[in-house]
């Protein structure tokens, strides 16, 4: 039985360990120049001054001696000054690369950036480039009055005090900006919340009646305002003052809830464990009950266990509604084994809904890293005995797991974010859910973002589109009042689940599901304006599929990719950037000649030329350049490539979703310019005998040092596989020749080889050669980032293949084998999609559906080719690529 318990929990391990943490509540990192502002020592500890000398006897903070060992990968035996001596030494070496390391596994960071000023503090943004997903915001409210009462009175002298009305003018216009101000956060995309720290400066008994507050705050906002003149200290410490700014802030908030029967943005409130200047009988939480009784539709989240009573918040959170317990910050501040105390208090009658985790990581990044890696700790130990004692399965305990440490606060905060974890064993099957449904529609769309784009953009009809499985931009034209109502209804658009199984021209494969819905969920960070040409006042937007409740499906070309980023964001710490050249050949129409239908558009040509004969299409190619820029997209060059009529324009790096959404948004102006000059711009690797046309994308790598591993152990060992998506046309591989610049047929690498499918630029920047413009980009950067996951994942840096400098066709065998250079790419699309099938890893990475119905609908796509007569197969191919 004990064998069989042990088994059953390698699925809650594996959970607890690699799932991504919505840290909920912390603050900005020092500045490098402010490190020494603060003794490194109060990573565990709220002791100030002689107080804080006693900490390096403290369980907390030997405990975190020991774990801050392996973080600097210091000797078993170092002692205190030895692991500064560590620390100093990477903070000197890489500082970045420390922050990264103590952030690895965050996947977002609400962000309280009321501690510290720009002075002293990165702003809140400058973390972004160590998470998956963007910084929020959680405005601290005593912040906001007390910059605004800084600038009121940035002029005011003693004198202004014999006016009248000062004191009374110097009200009105502090109410309003402070209402201002807090409204104007409420509409920021970037602000998740609200925080106050009422319980440090007045205690959290707050008067629960707004007008009761406002009869009695005239005398103590008089002698507030003369205290920041006379002293010009703007710190507010008026019970009355503190009370009016958390009543104030809750009327605003329950006055803006998005949608009716909803709730508004969070409050948080600082309960419990903080320094010795906050008043520990009145930081209990239960002086808040009639407050929160007031304001029912304004979710009020209660930071730091509440430590000491734990208990106390925890029956807040279970008998109202709207109340929540944040266990931060006893992770690192307690011991062990007061840590798994608290985690119990919070469990022994809060719904596991309910339960929300934060770091309270400030100042240095350790204090991330160390509460992380303690708070997974003590969820296992609590956990596994609730398993072992069945009052959990296996997968209630999975899924109580996976809500504490991301979905809580995704839904709580109104953050959307996927969650794809792949739970394994019978028990997961029988996970219950924590959330009950909610009361009210979740709200699906940003609204503020597409009011604002109607603002600056006004137009008639939206283009919504996204890419199928063969490349084809499948498109719903959308009056822009239609689109509206589907936005800020959170509607999204039906299709049939056989849509996604047909062909180019709607060819019926084995993928056809004739059963099922597909909703197509627009993205509205990919809204852009449609150039000048557009016969409509247009604009385009790209889309998601989802399932019928919502929920990301994994077989969708953009949402597989988007999870796999943030697989390699969240257990990698690893951040790509893209790059992509457009590679075009333009062509005249020659319909009277059955022979040659085309013609290119310049044929005295060769790469980087300026020939009379292209000098003529300046206006033409600089319209194109000029119609990218209008929309948003600019180019950073273009010029002409070998082939005759073939151009390229380079698009500037950008996140890999991102990236490819532009390349397809880019590619469609293109194409349209094009055509109004009677034009074909084609993607056809090789629309005529000779030189080709590709889609080379440069992959960067952030860190750089696992690069080896990812490239070489990943998309190389698995590159044969990958070329079913990247090079997914019979005429892909007639381009792909040795010798000819074209990336080669070995399966090889280098630095700065062209004649290689993998070429390396410098550290961390790579370019895949294998790859043109008929594949569905996002399939094939998905397969290039699975591959690459799987080489992480496998973790070996010793590789046979090695950095090549020569020629691999033109070296010996022997000479080959030297370089571990042994196998060959695909010699077609079908050995290609063969070598896909059999490659079970990349097929579970990518999910297995997608990769099965991709193949079956190659395989009848390449019959129908195969019996067309090559010259209608050519134009085929060029009219829709």
């Amino acid at each position: 039985m004990a064998g069989n318990n042990k088994a059953s929990l390698e699925p809650l391990r594996a959970v607890i360990n690699a799932c991504p943490i919505i840290d909920s509540h912390a603050h900005n990192l020092l500045l490098p120049t402010q490190l020494e502002s603060q003794p490194f020592e109060a990573i565990t500890s709220e002791a100030q001054g002689r107080a804080l000398r006693d900490t390096f006897k403290s369980l907390a903070h030997l405990r975190a001696e020991r774990q801050l060992k392996e973080l600097y990968e210091c000797p078993s035996d170092a002692d205190w000054e030895q692991i500064l001596d560590k620390r100093a030494e990477w903070l000197k070496k890489d500082h970045d690369g420390l922050v990264r390391k103590c952030l690895q596994g965050t996947y977002c960071i609400l962000m309280d950036d009321g501690l510290g000023g720009a002075e002293k503090v990165h702003n809140y943004d400058w973390h972004d480039k160590f998470t998956p997903v963007p910084t929020k915001r959680i405005v601290r409210i005593e912040t906001v009055a007390e910059n605004l009462m800084a600038n009121i009175l940035k002029k005011a002298t003693e004198e202004d005090f014999e006016e009248e009305r000062y004191l009374s003018d110097i009200w009105v216009l502090f109410t309003e900006e402070f209402g201002r101000a807090i409204m104007d956060a409420i509409r920021d995309f970037d602000v998740a919340g609200f925080k106050t720290v009422v319980c440090y400066r007045t205690g959290l008994d707050v008067e629960p009646d707004y007008t009761e507050c406002l009869r009695h705050i005239g005398t103590p906002f008089e002698h507030y305002v003369i205290r920041c003149i006379k002293k010009r200290k703007y710190r507010i410490e008026r019970k009355a003052v503190n009370d009016y700014l958390v009543l104030k802030t809750l009327e605003i908030l329950s006055e803006n809830v998005p949608t009716k029967g909803g709730v508004s943005k969070p409050l948080q409130f600082h309960t419990g464990l903080g320094d010795n200047d906050i008043n520990l009988l009145q930081s209990n939480p239960a002086h808040l009950q009639p407050l929160i009784e007031n304001y029912t539709n304004v979710p009020f989240v209660l930071l730091h266990s509440a430590y000491p009573y734990t208990r106390e918040a925890g029956y807040l959170a279970t008998v109202f509604s709207h109340v929540y317990l944040d266990i931060g910050e006893v992770f690192p501040m307690l011991s062990r084994s007061g840590q798994v105390s608290v985690l119990r208090q919070s469990l022994e009658l809060v719904p596991g809904g309910k339960v929300i985790y934060s770091t309270d990581g400030h100042w240095f990044p350790e204090t991330y890293w160390l509460a992380n890696k303690q708070f997974r700790e003590a969820l296992l130990e609590v956990l596994t005995e609730f398993v072992e004692k069945e009052d959990l399965t296996t997968g209630q305990a999975v899924s109580l797991s996976k809500d504490i440490l991301f979905q809580n606060a995704n839904v709580l905060y109104e953050l959307h974010y996927p969650l794809e974890l792949t739970e394994t064993g019978e028990d997961a099957q029988k996970a219950i859910p924590w959330h009950p449904k909610p009361q009210a529609p979740i709200q699906v769309y940003d609204v503020q973002v597409f009011d604002k784009f109607i603002k600056e953009s006004p137009i008639d009809f939206i283009y919504v589109q996204w890419l199928d499985y063969m490349a084809t931009m499948r498109v719903r034209i959308v009056p822009i009042a239609e689109f509206e109502r589907l936005i800020k209804s959170g509607d999204r658009i039906g299709i049939s689940r056989g849509n996604t199984g047909t062909l180019q021209n709607d060819g019926i494969t084995p993928a056809v599901n004739t059963t099922g819905q597909i909703y197509v969920e627009p993205d509205l960070s990919t809204l852009r304006r449609t150039h000048k040409k557009d016969p409509l006042s247009s604009a385009t937007v790209l889309a998601f599929w989802r399932d019928e409740i919502g929920n990301p499906i994994k077989e969708c070309p953009r949402g597989g990719l988007q999870i796999l980023i943030d697989d390699l964001a969240s257990n990698h710490s690893i951040s790509l950037l893209l790059g992509f050249e457009i590679e075009v050949i333009f062509l005249s129409r020659n319909p009277d000649n059955k022979e040659k239908p085309y013609i290119p558009l310049t044929n005295a040509h060769a790469w980087g030329t300026l020939t009379p004969e292209q000098w003529l299409q300046l206006p033409f190619l600089a319209e194109i350049a000029t119609s990218l820029a209008e929309i948003g997209i600019p180019v950073q060059q273009f010029h002409a490539e070998a082939g005759a009529g073939q151009y390229e324009f380079v698009l500037p790096p950008l996140p890999p979703l991102a990236a490819i959404d532009t390349l397809l948004q880019a590619r469609q102006v293109v194409t349209q310019i094009a055509a109004t000059h009677g034009l074909r711009a084609t993607l056809h690797p090789q629309p005529f005998t000779g030189i080709g046309t590709a889609a080379h994308a440069h992959i960067s790598l952030n860190p750089p040092d696992k690069e080896l591993a990812f490239f070489v152990g990943g998309v190389l060992k698995h590159l044969e596989a990958v070329c079913a998506f990247s090079l997914p046309e019979a005429v892909s591989y007639g381009r792909v020749v040795d010798d000819h610049w074209t990336g080669g047929t070995w399966v090889a690498w280098g630095t700065q080889n062209r004649e290689t499918p993998l070429r390396k630029v410098s550290d961390g920047r790579w370019e895949v050669r294998c790859l043109d413009g008929m594949a569905n980009m996002y399939l094939a950067i998905a397969a290039i980032v699975g591959a690459g996951l799987l080489g992480l994942k496998a973790g070996s840096e010793n590789f046979a293949e090695v950095d090549c400098l020569y020629n691999p066709s033109k070296m010996s065998d022997e000479a080959r084998a030297q370089y571990g250079i042994e196998r060959r790419i695909p010699a077609n699309i079908d050995a290609a999609l063969e070598a896909l099938d059999k490659d079970s890893e990349l097929k579970e990475m990518l999910a297995d559906g997608l990769v099965s119905n991709f193949i079956a609908m190659k395989k009848v796509e390449q019959k129908m080719l195969a019996d067309m007569p090559e010259q209608e197969r050519r134009v085929w191919l060029i009219e829709r690529y």
